[in-house]
C-alpha cells in the first residue's frame, strides 16, 4: 500500500481546520472565525482499503496560522507550523485571497520556495469569491513556478475536497500502515476535551479576551454510563474572569453546556462537566505555564 504525510500549511483564519475535517468526514480539529484558533499540530489520519486491505493511509498535519509572533505562544505556533516543511511527503498552503491583500502568504511563499518537498496551492473559499478573483489568484502564483498544482476548493462545502485527497495520494510512496484502519487522529481524548471548551470559548467571547486563554483537564474519568471532566479555563486578567463567568455565572454556564453537548456526540455517553476560571497573569511569555499548557517543541 502506500502512505505518507502532508501538512496543511497558511497564514491564520484561511481555513486549514476545516479542511481537515472535511478530508476525514467528522470533526477533529476545532474551528471559529477568529484567526490562531489552532494552536498546536493535529494529525487527522485518512484512510482507503480496498477488499484486499490494499489502498493507501495518509496522515494530514493541520498546523497553527503562520503570522509574525507577539509572545512566546505565537513564537511556538509559528515554530511548529514551520517545523512541518521538512516531515512531510507532500505540502498544502492555503490561500483565499491575492498577494497584494498583505504580506502573510508572501513570507510563507518565499520559506516554501525554498524546499524541495512537493507543493499543492489550495485557492479555498471559492464559494465567496468571483470567478475572476478565482482566477487573478490562480494566475499570479501559477506564474511563480513555485506549486506542482493549484486547486480551488470550498472546505467548507467539501467542494473538490475529494479530488485534492486524489492529487495528494498521487504524491505518496509505498510505504507502511502507520495507524489501524477505523483510527481518525492520534490525539488523546482529553486534549480534544480541551480544544471543544476553548473553541466554545471562541465563540461566546469578545475579540480581546479568546487568545488569552488555555483550558487545562484536571479530570478525565471514564465510567460506565458517564465520563466525568473537570477542566480550568486559565485567563491573564482579572476582568477576563469576570467576563468569562458572566453575570450570575449565565456565560460559563453556556460555554458548559454548548462543550458538553458536542462532547456527548464526540463520546458517546453522558458527559458530568466542571469548569473553573482562574486568572494566570502573562501565561503567554512564560516558558513554565506553556510547557504546562501543552505548547512544547513536541506539539503537546
Amino acid at each position: 500500500m502506500k502512505s505518507g504525510f502532508v501538512g496543511i500549511v497558511g497564514r491564520p483564519n484561511v481555513g486549514k481546520s476545516t479542511l481537515l475535517n472535511a478530508i476525514l468526514g467528522e470533526k477533529i480539529a476545532i474551528t471559529t472565525a477568529k484567526p490562531q484558533t489552532t494552536r498546536n499540530t493535529i494529525r487527522g489520519i485518512y484512510t482507503r482499503l480496498d477488499e484486499e486491505g490494499d489502498g493507501i493511509q495518509m496522515i494530514f498535519i493541520d498546523t497553527p496560522g503562520i503570522h509574525k509572533p507577539r509572545n512566546k505562544l505565537g513564537e511556538f505556533m509559528t515554530d511548529a507550523a514551520i517545523g512541518t516543511f521538512s516531515e512531510v511527503d507532500v505540502i498544502i498552503f492555503i490561500v483565499d485571497s491575492a498577494l497584494d491583500k498583505g504580506p502573510g502568504d508572501r513570507y510563507i511563499l518565499d520559506l516554501l520556495s525554498k524546499i524541495d518537498t512537493p507543493k499543492i496551492l489550495v485557492i479555498n473559499k471559492i464559494d465567496q469569491m468571483p470567478p475572476d478573483t478565482f482566477e487573478k489568484i490562480y494566475q499570479e502564483y501559477d506564474a511563480m513556478g513555485v506549486f506542482d498544482d493549484i486547486r480551488g476548493i470550498s472546505a467548507l462545502e467539501g467542494t473538490h475536497v475529494e479530488e485534492l485527497i486524489g492529487r495528494a495520494a498521487d504524491f505518496m510512496e509505498e510505504g507502511p500502515m502507520f495507524f489501524p484502519e477505523d483510527m481518525v487522529t492520534e490525539d488523546p481524548v482529553r486534549f480534544i476535551a480541551s480544544e471543544i471548551i476553548r473553541e466554545k470559548i471562541l465563540l461566546y467571547m469578545e475579540d480581546e479576551i479568546p487568545h488569552g486563554v488555555a483550558v487545562e483537564i484536571e479530570q478525565f474519568s471514564e465510567e460506565e454510563d458517564i465520563t466525568r471532566i473537570s477542566a480550568c479555563i486559565y485567563c491573564e486578567r482579572k476582568t477576563h474572569k469576570g467576563m468569562i463567568i458572566g453575570k450570575g455565572g449565565r456565560k460559563l454556564k453556556g460555554i458548559g453546556k454548548s462543550a458538553r453537548e458536542e462532547l456527548e456526540a464526540l463520546l458517546g455517553t453522558k458527559v458530568y462537566l466542571q469548569t473553573w476560571v482562574k486568572v494566570r497573569e502573562n501565561w503567554r511569555d512564560s516558558d513554565f505555564a506553556l510547557s504546562n499548557f501543552g505548547y512544547r517543541e513536541d506539539g503537546r
